[in-house]
């Protein structure tokens, strides 16, 4: 989050500065299959975010000694295109935010993934982030579900992610990049819809207990309109009699 001194006002007549109510999304489109040469894939366009995933495997897992004989490693890598936004322009490699979203992710699809199903195989989640404007940890995950269905990996469910934010002494969906820094706190979190288990909660700030149990409550709920357009973008694709090579 950035500084406070020149904060502007993100709040005015009960609405954000995008014209959106607290509750509401930013607009969500998800494409299903979309990469011929990866075993699956999705692309995101989530607000003014634009996110690839891509999944490849299951495969035998190398080098040799990481492979676990009785279940499958996923391995993730979230990355930021240079050109994704203006704080990344110039940017090579991984910074640590990058690799502790990777990490984030790969523990919240391990949850989800029955990796039993294959032993001594890898499965390799790549999410690149082409345009960035807050809150692309939560949509790179959004988009990885979709990618690894599409690849036929088996899951559990199919889980998605979004943030809850705190601006003044209102609560909020979905923030954007200017809402996120300069917001008081922001709770990215990634939810199992078909039983509400809780597989990633980050903070950044602070919520009271009343806040948190709040801010769940709406992630919960903008999650049946997330889940619903994950599901129709797989649907689309294998009612067109596709499979997750691409099209």
């Amino acid at each position: 989050m950035a500084s406070k001194a020149d904060k502007p006002e993100l709040i005015i007549g009960n609405k954000r500065l995008d014209g959106r109510g607290f509750n509401d999304l930013r607009p969500l489109k998800v494409e299903a299959s979309v990469l011929k040469n990866a075993d699956g894939s999705a692309y995101v366009e989530w607000g003014n975010n634009k996110i690839l995933a891509a999944v490849f495997g299951p495969k035998e897992a190398m080098p040799k000694h990481v492979q676990d004989p009785v279940k499958a490693i996923i391995k993730c890598k979230y990355s930021m295109a240079p050109f994704s936004s203006m704080g990344e322009h110039g940017r090579s490699g991984p910074n640590r935010r990058a690799i502790e979203i990777s990490k984030v992710t790969r523990e919240a699809f391990e949850n989800v993934v029955m990796l039993n199903d294959y032993p001594g195989s890898e499965i390799d989640i790549f999410i690149e982030v082409l345009q960035s404007d807050g809150g692309t940890r939560a949509a790179g995950i959004t988009a990885a579900a979709v990618a690894l269905a599409s690849a036929g990996i088996h899951m559990k469910d199919l889980i998605y992610a979004v943030s809850v934010g705190k601006i003044g002494e209102e609560l909020v969906i979905d923030m954007n990049m200017i809402e996120d820094n300069y917001s008081d706190s922001d709770m990215p979190m990634a939810i199992s819809p078909r039983n509400g288990d809780v597989l990633l909660l980050q903070m950044d700030g602070i919520m009271s207990k009343s806040e948190v149990k709040k801010g769940m409550a709406m992630v919960l709920e903008a999650g049946k309109a997330i889940s619903k357009i994950q599901k129709d973008a797989l649907n689309k694709v294998y009612s067109r009699g596709e499979n997750g090579n691409g099209v």
